[in-house]
């Protein structure tokens, strides 16, 4: 029993708890105004999950100053409906829609191929896309025993390290990459539509009060993926609210052992040149 509460229930305490505490600093700070960007000509831009919400703003925006922008995405009408409403609004928009499902890393490995071949520059990639404590390497993708809250806190938790260590490998393999991770806060988005039904009135009424527009919460995303500042690898950190967090170190060997893991869990090797495929020629 007290397995099973560990499992399932704490975690959605944890979860509802964390949640209200964002409500609260919400609820006393006004979100973050998008600062005047430079033009983004010449740039390309990846942006997963580009079709709705945070995702589609952040697209909007791109295109708006210029950047050649590809959504990755899974639902094919809802992202060509994207490409379709962003070029009405702006005529010189560059934008276009190619399929990508997360969930599987044939389609994953078949669209950075069919990206590469076409030998553009990538300057932005906004790994946007997502679907609904103590990180189990053991166990990342919640074979023994499935919670979605627990997952979902435990995916965002080794977002955060990942991204962490990934800008860490950067900077000492010499690429001039930075990696950030960003939060853009309570936002209101499709993505409480798998919330327990009882909860959804509640939910609604919540978020029409104190959650933030996609709009808003796109603005953190756009500060850390176009601030000319953060160009060439000097980038990097935790981004809330439009500026980047002096938050507390991770653990080192935490961040390690994740990043190990998810290499071998991909079928990938990694040295001082990059990033080796073992699935690829």
């Amino acid at each position: 029993m007290w397995s099973a509460f560990r499992s399932h229930l704490l975690p959605v305490i944890k979860l509802y708890l964390l949640g209200l505490k964002v409500l609260l600093v919400q609820l006393f700070n006004r979100p973050s105004r998008l600062p005047v960007m430079p033009r983004q000509d010449g740039k390309v831009a990846i942006v997963t999950g580009g079709g709705r919400g945070i995702g589609y703003e952040v697209v909007r925006h791109m295109a708006r100053l210029g950047a050649h922008v590809i959504i990755g995405g899974r639902d094919e009408q809802e992202g060509l409906d994207a490409v379709r409403r962003i070029c009405e609004e702006y005529k010189e928009a560059k934008v276009e829609f190619k399929k990508l499902d997360l969930a599987s890393l044939q389609s994953v490995r078949q669209f950075a191929k069919s990206f590469k071949q076409r030998e553009l520059p990538l300057n932005i990639l906004v790994n946007n896309a997502h679907c609904i404590g103590e990180i189990k390497l053991n166990d990342l993708n919640s074979c023994q025993c499935y919670s979605a809250h627990a997952a979902y806190c435990h995916s965002k938790l080794a977002q955060v390290l990942f991204s962490s260590h990934l800008h860490q490998e950067m900077q000492q393999g010499g690429f001039p990459v930075s990696s950030c991770a960003v939060d853009p806060g309570m936002v209101d988005t499709a993505l409480y539509r798998h919330m327990w039904t009882p909860l959804r009135l509640p939910q609604t009424v919540i978020a029409c009060l104190l959650f933030r527009t996609p709009a808003e919460g796109a603005s953190t995303v756009l500060s850390a993926a176009l601030s000319p500042a953060l160009e060439g690898g000097s980038g990097g950190g935790y981004w809330a609210n439009g500026q980047r967090e002096n938050s507390t170190p991770f653990d080192p060997q935490l961040q390690l052992s994740l990043w190990e893991v998810s290499l071998q869990l991909l079928g990938l090797q990694y040295s001082s040149t990059g990033l080796k495929d073992d699935q690829q020629d």
